[in-house]
């Protein structure tokens, strides 16, 4: 008996149980994102940002990469930075990369973006979080893209700044060759959630977040409706990866909150931030087996 109990017990101490994805925790963690005011590309908010993120990813023991570049744009050059966070995987190899952007579109109004990208930034924290003792099979990834809104005015040369680069960069690396998905969230801590099945997405991954969505009781938040979005997912579908975007566009009353002032920490909900997690943590261990 006693030497049957013994591996048992090494076993537990050697993979802990992964602690579940809380909405209330991604909740404050995008709030304190946006006490820091407006975010965008090169800003002293920004910087505060990163440092913020580096260290609470650093103390939950990740792997950090600070991937600084200079971008060029419509006001010139701006200093951007990528935060990308590894765990390696108990048998490596292969990769699962979740996403999303931590910039605000510069207005010229106090444009805090809670939900967009607050809510990005505290579900991927959180994520960081559940995740800083047990480990899947495939490497983890956590991917805090700057640069994703137009300076001026969306264009192919004005958006995505981060994730064409890094998405460039693996490419050159060979990189993007072990992803075995990629999903992207942005925009999906509001209290009304109801998430686009966005077109541009590869449709098995969308197929299996939905069905998992279903079976969770939570099908009336992935909508069956929706078009095409650019967003963070978009540069790696170009070079064959396969990803999907988790976005809900429509904010407000007739999307009236999007890149505006109303865009604040009191039209989000932890439910929201809680729903998407729960499903994407199921979905990466669906996708890790």
């Amino acid at each position: 008996m006693t030497r049957l109990l013994v591996p048992f017990i090494l076993l537990a101490l050697a993979a802990p149980a992964q602690e579940p994805f809380s909405g209330e925790s991604a909740y404050k963690l995008t709030a304190e994102v946006v006490a820091l005011g407006p975010r965008p590309p090169g800003s002293a908010a920004a910087r505060k940002m990163h440092a913020l993120i580096v260290d609470k990813l650093r103390g939950w023991g990740w792997q950090v990469e600070e991937d600084a570049f200079t971008a060029n744009t419509p006001i010139g050059r701006l200093p951007m930075k990528n935060i990308i966070a590894r765990r390696p995987g108990t048998q490596g190899g292969r990769m699962l990369v979740v996403s999303g952007h931590t910039d605000t579109k510069k207005l010229a109004i106090n444009f805090v973006g809670a939900n967009d990208a607050g809510s990005s930034t505290g579900f991927l924290l959180e994520l960081a979080r559940i995740f800083r003792s047990a480990r899947l099979k495939h490497d983890l990834v956590l991917v805090f893209f700057d640069g994703e809104e137009a300076i001026r005015d969306w264009s192919a040369t004005d958006s995505l700044y981060g994730s064409r680069r890094l998405a460039a960069r693996w490419l050159k690396e060979n990189t993007l060759s072990r992803i075995e998905a990629l999903i992207n969230v942005d925009m999906i801590g509001d209290k009304d959630l109801v998430l686009l099945r966005e077109s541009y997405s590869s449709e098995p991954l969308q197929r299996l977040i939905w069905s998992i969505a279903r079976e969770f009781g939570y099908g009336r938040h992935f909508g069956n409706t929706g078009w095409a979005v650019e967003d963070d997912h978009v540069p790696f579908l170009k070079l064959g990866v396969r990803a999907v975007n988790l976005i809900d566009f429509d904010y407000g009353p007739n999307n009236s909150w999007w890149h505006t002032d109303e865009d604040t920490m009191d039209k989000l909900s932890p439910k929201s931030f809680e729903i998407v997690g729960k499903v994407v943590v199921e979905a990466l261990k669906r996708l890790d087996r």
